[in-house]
């Protein structure tokens, strides 16, 4: 069967589905070579009220732009957690591919955390928690003393459940903080509370607007040496880095600085195949909001390194980064759309419904593509059931005819 797919002009053109779904086989076990986690979304319940209306409106400096709480489908959250494990990938939780901020209020990822590590633990999963400062409200700027015992009470409840904490950026922070030393001495605490090596998150604002000029500075060189002088202060303190730029060249050079046994692990989901791969001074770890919808093709990549090398690792991952490009084109915080439109086009939610209603944060035709992309991939284990998904929602947008010549 032919679809008719809406382009960007107003026009259809036609595209016939792939014949065959790629069947991948869940590995026997993890990846050796590269530690490689997938931020995982979250499935939002349609019916449940209220269905978080107070994160529609923009975000704001402290991450909270309401009171209301978030509707989550935990037996369809914690079903795909599942499907990344069964793939020997570990799950970042809680992270921004979560909707951290635009969505998912503090509360329940709180409650996200507690029952992810539960579920790690009863099937032998391994789980990384974001950790933030969203819990604040109020008007920026708020007091650092504020900012820092935010962190420390998400950090307590992570660490409580025995998972290692990703200390992600805080929009409270960029918003209050004045030089780099605000950063080193907010870190540098936060470090020596810690009771095990954490990850710490550098998202650029690409990502998130609301934190740009983070480490105290708009100029990445300066930039990238506060955070640097935060990790040598207290290396040991720091299980790696996560460096979410979409600059590869600047992640090169970062994770060429960093002290012996601090990992990086790569957020950039443009340029990761290469990234991972690495070069003759070493290579990035992984954890990527991109793996949530490749992780079957991305576990048979980096079973390949594993087995023979960069070469077959790089012929079966880099056909995935024209999708992965397409999905976190500007503006880049919306990717998480894309990903929520092919978790329902794979069959591993039963709805196209998001925190927030962020479902509408994207076109049509920008959807029409990210399913032609992956249906390309091999992505969707049952193709004419996401066929037909894809015809009901072109048909729901008013296309007239999803199907014909």
């Amino acid at each position: 069967m032919t679809l008719r797919l809406p382009r960007p002009d107003g026009t259809l053109h036609p595209y016939v589905p792939r014949a065959e779904p790629r069947h991948i086989e869940p590995p026997p076990s993890a990846p050796t070579s590269r530690t490689v986690f997938a931020a995982a979304h979250v499935v939002a319940d349609p019916y449940a009220a209220p269905f978080a209306e107070a994160a529609v409106a923009p975000p704001t400096a402290t991450g909270r732009a309401g009171p209301a709480r978030s509707a989550v489908d935990w037996d369809a959250t914690l079903a795909f957690r599942r499907h990344l494990w069964s793939y020997g990938l570990g799950v970042a939780e809680a992270m921004d591919t979560a909707q951290r901020g635009t969505g998912l209020d503090w509360p329940t990822a709180a409650e996200l955390i507690r029952r992810s590590t539960a579920e790690a633990r009863s099937v032998g999963g391994t789980v990384v928690c974001g950790v933030g400062t969203d819990q604040l409200t109020g008007p920026a700027p708020i007091p650092l003393r504020a900012v820092r015992h935010a962190y420390e009470e998400q950090l307590s409840l992570v660490e409580e459940t025995g998972a290692r904490a990703v200390v992600m950026a805080s929009r409270a922070l960029a918003a209050t903080a004045r030089t780099p030393d605000d950063y080193q001495d907010l870190y540098g605490h936060l470090l020596r509370q810690a009771t095990r090596p954490v990850i710490l998150h550098w998202l650029g604002p690409m990502f998130d607007p609301a934190l740009d000029g983070y480490w105290g500075s708009d100029d990445l060189d300066v930039a990238t040496d506060t955070f640097l002088d935060v990790i040598h202060a207290s290396p040991e303190k720091v299980a790696g880095v996560k460096i979410s730029l979409l600059d590869a060249d600047r992640e090169v050079a970062l994770r060429r600085r960093l002290p012996p046994g601090v990992r990086c692990y790569t957020g950039d989901d443009f340029h990761y195949p290469e990234l991972i791969a690495g070069d003759e001074h070493g290579h990035s770890d992984a954890l990527l909001g991109v793996f949530d919808p490749l992780a079957p093709l991305a576990a048979e990549a980096v079973q390949a390194l594993d087995a023979t090398g960069t070469d077959a690792f790089r012929a079966l991952l880099d056909p995935t980064v024209a999708l992965a490009r397409h999905l976190f084109e500007p503006p880049t915080r919306h990717y998480k759309t894309g990903v929520v439109l092919l978790a329902w086009l794979a069959g591993h939610q039963n709805h196209f419904s998001m925190l927030g209603g962020l479902q509408s944060a994207r076109s049509l035709p920008h959807l029409a593509r990210a399913y032609e992309l992956a249906d390309g991939l091999g992505l969707f284990p049952d193709r004419e059931s996401a066929e037909a998904r894809m015809a009901a929602l072109l048909d729901v947008y008013g296309v007239d005819t999803a199907y014909g010549a």
